[in-house]
């Protein structure tokens, strides 16, 4: 199973070893940040993050829970209390050997309930890139449906990148958790 818990400094260098080029960088945070990866950026992306007071941004670490070990990284951002609707970003699996084994979908729903349920949204959506097809596959099973295709949105060396816009609404959610059980 998959926990999220804050991501806080002690967990920079990890993140920061999994960045490891260029490509990857851009494929996880688009332009948000520049290679390579530094402790300083860093401390930028997490000031006034995770406050519930405040809740404009989250970002979490995924923890495997039965070992302990920190297995990648997952954000919800782009919070809008007035239209009650967030959107994930920044979504990363950390070494490649941990991928393929569900750890997506456990951060992806891990996070839908977050935001459905504690910060009561009533939207969530995320983009992908179209050539991400494993990234495509766990956020349709786990609920999401294609919205649109933005064209050539981002230049990487000679080539552009499409983006494709995903969204799931809190009705879809709920409708895909399991029925409570009634003690009666």
């Amino acid at each position: 199973m998959i926990v999220l818990e804050p991501f806080t400094p002690t967990d920079f260098p990890q993140l920061i070893d999994w960045v490891s080029d260029e490509r990857l960088m851009k494929e996880w945070s688009g332009s948000m940040f520049s290679f390579p990866l530094t402790e300083a950026g860093l401390t930028w992306y997490i000031e006034d993050s995770n406050n519930l007071e405040d809740p404009s941004v989250f970002i979490y670490k995924a923890v495997e829970s039965a070992t302990g070990t920190t297995v990648g990284h997952i954000s919800l951002g782009g919070i809008s209390q007035r239209d009650r609707a967030g959107r994930i970003t920044r979504v990363l699996v950390g070494h490649s050997t941990a991928r393929r084994r569900g750890i997506c979908q456990g951060m992806v729903k891990a996070l839908l309930r977050i935001g459905f349920e504690d910060l009561n949204l009533h939207r969530i959506s995320l983009g992908v890139y179209d050539f991400n097809h494993a990234a495509i596959n766990c956020y349709l099973k786990a609920g999401f449906q294609q919205e649109g295709v933005m064209r050539d949105v981002v230049r990487h060396d000679d080539e552009y990148w499409s983006l494709i816009e995903m969204g799931m609404l809190e009705d879809e959610w709920r409708a895909r958790q399991p029925a409570a059980i009634s003690h009666t």
